[in-house]
């Protein structure tokens, strides 16, 4: 369901965030800082925040539809 959905988008954000903490590391790039910094604009991030959730959502329900058709045929 919907709860489930949303837990699978909150780990498939902290597992890019960790990642991109490894390998900026020694670089000089601060990817990984701004992505976790505080947005000035609430609705712009709210906004691109139900962005990727729809297309997270989208992704799965395009990946179970596959996987159903494999299944009949």
């Amino acid at each position: 369901g919907a709860k489930f959905v949303h837990l699978v988008y909150r780990f498939a954000r902290y597992v890019m965030i960790e990642n991109m903490k490894k390998l900026s590391v020694g670089t000089g790039i601060p990817f990984a800082e701004a992505v976790m910094r505080k947005p000035e604009d609430m609705y712009i991030a709210k906004a691109r925040h139900r962005v990727a959730y729809n297309k997270l959502l989208q992704i799965l329900q395009r990946e179970d539809f596959v996987i159903q058709e494999y299944r009949k045929k």
